[in-house]
């Protein structure tokens, strides 16, 4: 814990909820406090953004973006985002408590680890990138830093998301390579570009690290690294220790390949391999691999260079002689204390004979001791093969939705992965239906382009997109989706979307000329009413339109309808002649305005001859109308109530 200097934020209680209760560690992108979750009563950690990144809007928005895809995340070897907030200059991250210490601090107090402990700490950091991966998250800057060992022995991996907006936002500003430089892929280095595949070349790196205690790659100057990086392969770790198998060498040198094609996919790929290549090694293989360190003689030669400061050089060569006194000693002398050539013989034949008997085992007792962990998230056809072939019986169960695990793929088994099983017993495997069902948004007179981007907000995919006509819907918005919106369905299937092609011009020649052009004015359109006299024609009826009937229109288009004229009456003052074109006491068709703009709708019954009384709070859109149908007194009030 870092409690070298005195820290302002400690005491604080942050967004009035979270109290810093100390320090744990600064790095260069934040510092990370114990704090206590005041209104759930629980202990949690805070990640507070130093202040030249806080100030940054670009970094600020890009990092809670970030958080929020990081927080989607669940995963039990994966470090929980519970919150993202702000309290004036400190941007923070609420995230879960992990008591315990980094990898990186485990690897320092080992020196290395033996081939099968570093795989078995591998599979969980495989299967929390694994995750992320099929979340569409890269993580860009896995290391052992970020690499948490629970108490209990959980390992947990942290900071997903975080790189990426860090990352993106120095590059913008200072074209600087960005990243943990021990760990960066070729294509981070050449392009700045970063994918599920850098992250596994990263993990590769991790694994060399951890058999050998050092980075495959070492320079003065982070620069110097990073040419090696993108100019020079990562050697096999057993070039440094050379007990360490083929298959061990090859997860290295096949996640590190200079061209991503030739890794592993992603994450759960490499899960996959390293599995496989955990479960053929015996169990005490590491035990034996130390004591043939401690016991055989200097058969191998040791690794190249002196040992790392801090390593014991039994760690850099397990397999040399260790003399009694470590002092300097002249070639005469190693030649004098060499052994005679019977000897070496005798040594290489013992040797011979124990890599035999691993052979031998390995042969014999087959590869499923265990359940392997690669079988989640696999096609159960391709599991059930796998198994099969590894002498287990396999029976299905009924499908269950899982948030994790794609559709058709195997979402959990009995026994669990990596549970110990003997050959020919059996294991259940239970497909996934999906992701659990939720409800489909409401997208309903949106753009599509508005639709697309709600719908995949909430984890759905896009199906088909087809087009109708509408008398309602304006052209190029949302009609509706399949399923209907509130419908619940799991985000595995396509949402199809309908869009209005546009309103198609009604026919409304001999209808009464005020219901025509409330009608019209119901669509959104802008109605000119002409009259005039056609003898033969019923008087108040609309004799013709422009457009005609089936052409397309849109909101705030002009129409033009035609009504025939009454006939012309005397009244009853001598000479004086006059049309009765409209009786004040006359009922006519009300318009309904719901939904339209307050200006449109004003202008609309206005022009129907109606007066119009608005009310409301906020807002310019019509939210209620009375009455909203039916007919009304020409010159009568319709009251319109307005909301947001």
């Amino acid at each position: 814990m870092d409690t070298s200097v005195a820290d302002p934020l400690v005491g604080q209680v942050l967004d009035g909820r979270y109290r810093i209760e100390s320090r744990i560690a600064r790095g260069g992108m934040a510092t990370v406090y114990v704090a206590r979750d005041l209104r759930l009563d629980r202990t949690i950690a805070i990640k507070v953004m130093h202040a030249g990144l806080a100030s940054d809007e670009d970094f600020v928005a890009r990092f809670i973006g970030e958080a929020k895809a990081a927080a989607a995340l669940s995963h039990p070897n994966v470090v929980a985002v519970y919150d993202q907030r702000s309290d004036g200059e400190h941007v923070f991250l609420v995230m879960e408590y992990v008591p315990g210490r980094t990898l990186r601090d485990a690897l320092t107090e080992a020196g290395r680890l033996g081939p099968r402990a570093a795989l078995e700490i591998m599979q969980p950091v495989l299967a929390a990138l694994g995750a992320a991966h099929r979340a569409g998250l890269v993580h860009r800057d896995v290391k052992p830093e970020n690499v948490l060992i629970c108490d209990d022995g959980t390992i947990k991996v942290a900071d997903f998301g975080l790189a990426r907006a860090e990352s993106a936002s120095k590059m913008t500003k200072t074209g600087m390579i960005i990243g943990t430089v021990g760990y960066l892929a070729p294509e981070q280095v050449l392009q700045g570009t970063a994918d599920v595949r850098s992250d596994v070349y990263a993990a590769g790196i991790m694994l060399y690290e951890l058999l050998t205690g050092r980075l495959p790659h070492q320079a003065d100057t982070p620069l110097a690294v990073a040419y090696k990086h993108v100019n020079e392969v990562v050697p096999p770790p057993s070039g440094a220790v050379p007990a360490i198998p083929r298959r061990v060498d090859e997860l290295v040198t096949d996640a590190t390949s200079h061209d991503p094609a030739r890794r592993p996919e992603d994450a759960n790929q490499y899960l996959a391999e390293v599995a496989e290549v955990f479960g053929g090694l015996p169990r005490d293989f590491d035990r034996r691999m130390e004591e043939a360190s401690h016991n055989s003689t200097s058969i191998f030669a040791s690794p190249p260079g002196a040992p790392p400061q801090g390593h014991t050089a039994v760690l850099d060569a397990p397999f040399e002689t260790m003399p009694s006194e470590r002092g300097p000693r002249s070639r005469g002398d190693r030649v004098l204390g060499a052994l005679t050539g019977k000897y070496v013989l005798f040594a290489i034949g013992a040797v011979a004979a124990v890599i035999l008997g691993w052979a031998v085992w390995y042969q014999t007792s087959g590869q499923y001791d265990h359940v392997p962990s690669q079988i989640i998230g696999m096609k159960v056809a391709d599991a059930q093969r796998k198994l099969e072939g590894g002498g287990l019986d396999v029976r299905v169960a009924a499908a269950v939705y899982d948030d994790h695990v794609h559709k058709g793929m195997v979402a959990k088994s009995d026994p669990p992965a990596g549970a110990r099983i003997a050959k020919g017993e059996t294991v259940t495997l239970t497909p996934s239906k999906g992701i659990t069902p939720r409800a489909v948004p409401d997208v309903t007179g949106k753009s599509l382009d508005d639709a697309k981007q709600t719908l995949q907000s909430k984890g759905f995919t896009i199906g088909d997109t087809s087009s109708t006509p509408s008398q309602t819907v304006g052209k190029g918005k949302v009609v509706g989706t399949d399923p209907a919106a509130g419908e619940k369905q799991s985000p595995d299937k396509p949402v199809d979307i309908t869009v209005s092609s546009g309103m198609s011009m009604p026919n409304v020649v001999g209808a009464n000329g005020d219901a025509a052009a409330n009608q019209l004015r119901s669509m959104g359109l802008n109605v000119k009413v002409e009259k005039k006299k056609v003898d033969g024609k019923p008087a108040d009826t609309v004799i013709s339109q422009d457009p005609a009937e089936g052409t397309g229109v849109s909101n705030g288009d002009d129409v033009t309808i035609v009504v025939n004229k009454r006939d012309c009456i005397v009244d009853a003052g001598p000479f004086h002649i006059g049309c009765n074109d409209g009786d004040p006491q006359q009922n006519i068709p009300v318009p309904n305005m719901t939904g339209r703009s307050v200006s449109d709708a004003k202008k609309a019954l206005k022009d129907s001859g109606f007066e119009v009384n608005v009310t409301g709070f906020g807002g310019n859109t019509v939210r209620f109308q009375s009455p909203n149908s039916g007919e009304a007194p020409r010159g009568s009030t319709i009251t319109l109530v307005k909301g947001p």
